[in-house]
C-alpha cells in the first residue's frame, strides 16, 4: 500500500456502539461535514453496506464517489474506491479497540487524486480529513444522537 496518514481518537462508549454509528451512512450528512449525500447502494447477507455512494463537498474539491467496504468482525471496516470523478484511488480504515471505558478508534486513509499534488500537501490533506472525521464521529456517538 502507498503511504497513508493514520490517526486516533479515544470515544467514551462501547466499540458496538461507534461501529454503529461508522455503520449507519445514511446518517453520515449529520455528522461528517464533507457528505452532502449518502446512498447504500449494496448490501452484504449481514445487511451491512459493501458499496456505498458518497456526494462530497470539502470546499475546492467536490466529487461523487463510489466506495466498496469489508467488515472484519464487529472491529474494523476497511474502505476501497469503485469509481470516482476527482480520486485515482481511496483506500482507508476504521479499527475498533476496546481502551478503558470506551473505544480508541485509528483511522487509516492514503487518497491518491486525479491532478498532481505534491506528497507533502497530500498527506496534509489525508490529515484534515482524518482529524474532522474523528472528531465528528467522537462528537455523534457521546451525544448520544445516534
Amino acid at each position: 500500500m502507498a503511504e497513508h496518514t493514520s490517526s486516533s481518537i479515544t470515544i467514551e462508549a462501547a466499540p458496538a456502539e461507534v461501529m454503529g454509528v461508522i455503520a449507519d451512512f445514511a446518517r453520515y450528512p449529520d455528522w461528517t461535514g464533507e457528505v452532502k449525500e449518502a446512498q447504500v447502494l449494496a448490501t452484504d447477507e449481514q445487511g451491512r453496506a459493501e458499496q456505498v455512494r458518497l456526494v462530497m463537498d470539502a470546499g475546492a474539491i467536490k466529487d461523487d464517489q463510489t466506495l466498496g467496504y469489508t467488515w472484519t468482525g464487529d472491529d474494523e471496516v476497511s474502505w476501497t474506491l469503485v469509481k470516482s470523478q476527482m480520486l485515482r484511488s481511496l483506500d482507508g480504515s476504521y479499527l475498533l479497540r476496546p481502551k478503558g471505558s470506551g473505544t480508541e478508534v485509528t483511522y487509516r486513509l492514503t487518497v491518491d487524486v486525479k491532478i498532481p499534488m505534491l506528497g507533502m500537501i497530500k498527506r496534509k490533506a489525508e490529515k484534515v480529513i482524518i482529524d474532522r472525521a474523528l472528531a465528528g464521529l467522537k462528537k455523534r456517538v457521546e451525544s448520544k444522537e445516534a
